[in-house]
């Protein structure tokens, strides 16, 4: 039974969750949390601070003594809004592989809203109909459409709560200028993002994070008095939208008059008085005027009722991707798979890829994979990734068709695919790269930012992707079929001709062979069948 741990660096704390993977579920093991604050000083002045860096490396290193004792079978480390904007990121990032061995991985408000999407539909009964997801951590606010379990449409937007008051509200309590400049800044931003979202007819609004559970317990008790005064008119079913905020209320949300309420009150305390309010305490007493402040603004703009906090978060996500990619009968798997298949379509239709085109170098190099299994030794994932680079690899030619593999691995590694992390972008972006007459090389751009130990992987998935495109020379003719045949010292590939012949993909196909020898080590063959 494989252990996966999660970590997630945000700007407002560090969170670390470890779940075993039982009979294709995941059971949640140890959870950790720890306000270092890391976005304070990034949102003044571009940079994290000497001090934020030690304390969220402090928290890391308790985060890692709990993986070791747990016996983690996988980690991942992600970073959110701070490590984005921060013109240090680099130099943590290297601080912290150098104390703990890990990676940390930035990841782009967008795939932030689509983990923490998938760590809320896997693990909450009741999300299967159109519902708005809402994430306002410490530098970014994430809003989700989700309908069936699936992304509708994905914002990310920059108003987190230690962002806006490191930025707005230095004075305690915030003068009304102040609080009148943010909600500003706050509504102008909302309002890009509904006419965006569109979230009419949503059955649930969801939020996460600290501020949405202080906001919830707050109003829980700061508007009791109200609600019980308001038992009666909602025992007679108003159908008012009022009633059925408070009805909201009554039942565990957080309705959007007690929220407005309590973003007027807190703005006007101080922070001693705000530390006192039950569910704030008093470390989010230092940034829940902000973080109220954009909660009021969205039920204001978006016309909703209230909202339900919900645990889960990021780490959720990480997790529940984690054992889609890895167990194949997990029940996100298909899930996933179907979505990040989608993600790499809709990318090549953005860059005017012809995917009927496409379609037959994608098969042929899935075919290659699979029955040269014994000769290449690749690791599973790279029969998605090498799918992918097939499809992908014409993208390049959006800019200019002189050069566009060059251009291609650009596209490719910037371009956000959901369910690919930024390095397993970059193999993708790579394979696609050397379909020309240039050749993986040592200190290559493309290679750059992958692990050494996967260049040779990278080689092998290069001639493969090659070879599918060998046999796809003439666009005209019908698709060709091949079969492999694998020997001790050479390699057989029996091409069965076409309505128009073969001879064409046979040329392209010897062409490879020198290629081949350098790269596995025996002699290639193409041949009619």
């Amino acid at each position: 039974m494989p252990t996966f741990a999660a970590i997630d660096i945000g700007s407002n704390s560090c969170r670390l969750k470890i779940a075993r993977v039982v009979a294709h579920q995941l059971k949640t093991l140890h959870e950790d949390r720890e306000v270092t604050r890391l976005g304070s000083s990034v949102f003044d002045s571009g940079l994290v601070s000497p001090d934020a860096m030690a304390a969220t490396l402090r928290a890391l290193k308790r985060f890692q003594r709990a993986v070791q004792l747990h016996g983690a079978d996988r980690i991942r480390v992600v970073a959110t809004s701070a490590m984005r904007d921060a013109r240090n990121a680099p130099a943590f990032q290297a601080w912290v592989k150098a104390e703990t061995g890990w990676n940390i991985e930035i990841i782009s408000g967008l795939e932030e809203g689509r983990l923490i999407h998938r760590g809320l539909m896997n693990a909450e009964p009741g999300a299967g109909g159109r519902v708005l997801l809402v994430d306002l951590g410490g530098g970014s606010c994430e809003i989700t459409l989700s309908e069936h379990r699936r992304i509708k449409e994905t914002v990310s937007l920059p108003l987190g709560a230690v962002r806006l008051t490191e930025e707005f509200l230095s004075a305690d309590p915030p003068p009304a200028e102040s609080l009148a400049q943010m909600r500003k800044l706050i509504t102008r931003e909302l309002r890009r993002a509904h006419r965006r979202i569109q979230p009419q007819s949503v059955s649930m609004v969801i939020a996460t994070s600290g501020t949405a559970a202080a906001l919830a317990e707050a109003c829980g008790t700061v508007g009791k008095a109200a609600r019980s005064a308001a038992r009666g008119k909602t025992a007679r079913k108003s159908s008012s939208k009022a009633g059925r905020a408070l009805a909201a209320g009554m039942a565990g949300l957080a309705p959007a008059a007690g929220v407005r309420k309590l973003a007027a009150k807190v703005a006007r305390m101080t922070l001693p008085e705000r530390e006192a309010v039950p569910g704030i305490g008093p470390r989010r007493a230092e940034i829940i005027v902000a973080g109220a402040q954009v909660f009021a603004e969205l039920m204001e703009t978006f016309d909703l009722s209230g909202f339900r906090y919900s645990p889960l978060g990021l780490r959720d996500g990480i997790l529940a991707q984690m054992l889609a990619e890895q167990d194949a009968r997990a029940a996100g798997h298909e899930e996933f798979e179907h979505e990040r298949w989608e993600s790499v379509l809709a990318t090549a239709r953005r860059y005017g890829v012809d995917l009927r085109q496409a379609e037959p170098v994608r098969a042929h190099a899935v075919q290659l994979f699979r029955e040269l299994k014994s000769l290449h030794q690749l690791p599973p994932e790279y029969e998605n990734w090498l799918a992918a680079a097939a499809i992908l690899r014409d993208t390049g030619k959006f800019l200019n068709h002189q050069g566009h593999h060059r251009h291609t691995q650009y596209i490719v590694s910037s371009s956000e695919i959901y369910g690919y992390t930024p390095v397993q972008r970059t193999v993708v972006s790579a394979i696609a790269r050397y379909m020309g007459k240039s050749r993986p090389q040592p200190g290559d751009r493309a290679l750059r930012n992958i692990p050494t130990e996967e260049h040779k992987h990278v080689h092998r998935a290069v001639l493969l992707l090659r070879l599918a495109v060998a046999l796809n020379q003439d666009r005209a003719s019908d698709v060709l079929r091949v079969a492999a045949k694998v020997y001790p010292r050479r390699v057989y590939l029996e091409v069965q001709p076409g309505r128009t012949g073969a001879e064409l993909e046979l040329w392209s196909l010897r062409k490879e062979a020198g290629y081949f020898r350098e790269v596995f080590g025996r002699e290639l063959f193409a041949t009619l069948a």
